[in-house]
């Protein structure tokens, strides 16, 4: 008797392994199934004006999906949310130079930019505020002489590209003789605008004042094809990373607010929306502060179907998209926040609005470093931070390297004006890159929490500055100049928010509480440093 059961317990083991094994197969196959039917199927159609197919390339192997989901989110990593690639292993700087050989562009600068009649209209005219801004002698400044020590990347050695390297036979047919030197290599002036922004990354600045390579590429995050689309592991909202028909990439932040709406009173910081019209325009406060330590970001209106779920290869995000009961189209992702069907962030009917900003350069070439913010929130519902109970914080953190010496601590203060100005209470964290050591700026990245109450200003951002009574001279003196009338800041914003494709990026009140905020800064801080501490405007030699 007991054999018999025995027996019948494991035919009733392998029968269970058999259905699972079936089930697995199945689930598999699912996306190959629906794909093939569609075309039978008209309630599967999207909003968009024909029929799209739910897989036009096929889907990759289990291991290509593992390597275009791996984005390294450990905690030793120093991979921030502008970084495709994990910290290389060694030998992986090779690869990654064979990668970007692989990835030149030869008739870029020759392709006509398909610019939009209202991008036209849009465009400042000569003398206007932002004009007389930048030739202010305070805009005008030149950095210290650069040398190999000082720049990212050196052309000639760390940089090369060789059209022949590359697979595509469609790529290698494409350029014209004269577009190459005489040795069959590509000039770095034929390099893609992306690769460009990078090579003139140097110890001082992202990017010079007047670099025309900067609007080219923010046109470039605008017209260029999508070619794959994949979710980016960590953070707490929905982030994807989009991949242009150059080999460019860029971080994609779907639209989540209307321009009108604030964040409820009743809202934590770490639990804010991050919103894409935020990231545009800290870029562009960045450059009329003449810090330039954001990456370039444009706006983009994307279709949905031929631009996100067409091209994307990782499944996790494809079987997130459905149609609403409004005949819209939506997706959400995978994230902590605000990944769910209620939640879902839908297109009218498949066109949604999301900045985009520019990739620094891989890991594996140009590493960078992470650190703690030291005025860092508690990111906790009853706790407070250290700084907020110790009103001598700061000579603590002065003590502390790399704060004790250097430019750091004032690089710092200009952060903390620039987040005050958004209302930015979200900097946990900020990068720096690894080659310069301790003398170099530091990246503002990560600017999506800003711009979330015009009617509220949140004084308690400005306590670093007033903690350690420091300030650097130049951003004093920019400052002052930008609370004058004939270069009001809102009024300078304005103006340069008006060239994004997705204008306006900030309604009237957000620009008025941006001058508010200003002459609080002065007020509060600017002010009281001057009469209390006037050797502590500084002259130090990143004083640009």
């Amino acid at each position: 008797m007991k054999m018999i059961l025995l027996r019948k317990f494991r035919v009733l083991i392998l029968m269970v392994f058999l259905i699972a094994c079936s089930m697995h197969i199945m689930i598999d196959l699912l996306p190959k199934l629906e794909r093939h039917s569609n075309s039978g199927c008209s309630c599967s159609h999207s909003p968009s004006e024909e029929p799209q197919s739910w897989g036009k390339q096929g889907w990759p192997n289990k291991h290509t999906l593992r390597i275009l989901q791996d984005f390294s989110n450990e905690p030793s990593s120093n991979v921030s949310s502008h970084s495709l690639e994990r910290i290389p292993v060694t030998g992986d700087k090779t690869q990654s130079v064979k990668r970007l050989e692989h990835y030149g562009q030869r008739g870029d600068r020759k392709r006509p930019f398909i610019q939009d009649a209202t991008v036209t209209k849009n465009m400042p005219v000569k003398g206007s505020r932002l004009s007389a801004l930048y030739d202010h002698p305070l805009y005008k400044r030149s950095p210290p002489p650069l040398t190999d020590e000082d720049t990212l990347f050196n052309v000639n050695t760390d940089i090369r590209f060789d059209p022949k390297a590359a697979e595509d036979q469609e790529w290698n047919g494409e350029g014209t003789m004269d577009e190459f030197s005489p040795t069959g290599e590509l000039t770095a002036d034929s390099y893609p605008n992306w690769l460009r922004f990078h090579i003139g990354i140097n110890r001082y600045e992202l990017y010079s004042r007047h670099n025309p390579v900067i609007d080219a590429l923010l046109k470039d995050l605008v017209t260029q094809r999508i070619t794959s689309v994949a979710m980016k592991s960590g953070g707490t909202q929905l982030k994807l990373i989009m991949t242009f028909q150059n080999y460019g990439q860029a971080l994609f932040k779907p639209m989540k607010q209307t321009r009108e709406q604030e964040t409820p009173p009743d809202f934590f910081y770490f639990s804010d929306f991050e919103r894409h019209n935020a990231e545009i325009a800290a870029f562009h406060l960045d450059k009329i502060l003449d810090f330039r330590r954001v990456p370039p970001v444009a706006g983009r209106l994307v279709n949905m179907t031929k631009e996100i779920r067409d091209v994307t290869r990782d499944k996790k995000l494809w079987r997130t998209f459905f149609i609403s009961p409004a005949n819209n189209v939506c997706f959400y992702g995978e994230c902590s926040y605000y990944c769910s069907t209620e939640h879902a962030l839908c297109g009218k009917p498949d066109q949604i609005e999301g900045s985009l900003a520019a990739f620094l350069p891989d890991l594996a070439l140009a590493k960078r470093k992470t650190w703690r913010n030291p005025w860092r929130r508690s990111y906790h519902k009853r706790k407070k931070a250290e700084w907020e109970v110790d009103p001598d914080y700061c000579e603590e953190v002065k003590q502390t390297p790399p704060y004790d010496s250097g430019t750091r601590l004032l690089d710092i203060m200009d952060m903390t004006i620039f987040d005050f100005l958004m209302g930015n209470m979200d900097r946990h964290h900020y990068e720096t890159f690894e080659k310069f050591g301790n003398e170099t700026f530091i990246i503002h990245l990560d600017n999506g929490r800003g711009f979330g109450k015009h009617s509220h200003d949140e004084m308690s951002i400005l306590v670093p500055l007033t903690q350690c009574c420091r300030v650097r001279k130049s951003t004093h003196l920019r400052l002052q100049l930008l609370a004058k009338e004939e270069y009001k800041l809102s009024m300078l914003m304005a103006e340069s928010l008006v060239r994004d494709r997705l204008s306006p990026i900030l309604i009237q009140p957000h620009l008025d509480a941006m001058d508010r905020r200003l002459r609080q800064v002065c007020a509060y801080a600017i002010c009281n440093l001057t009469s209390r501490c006037d050797q502590n405007l500084n002259t130090d030699p990143l004083n640009l």
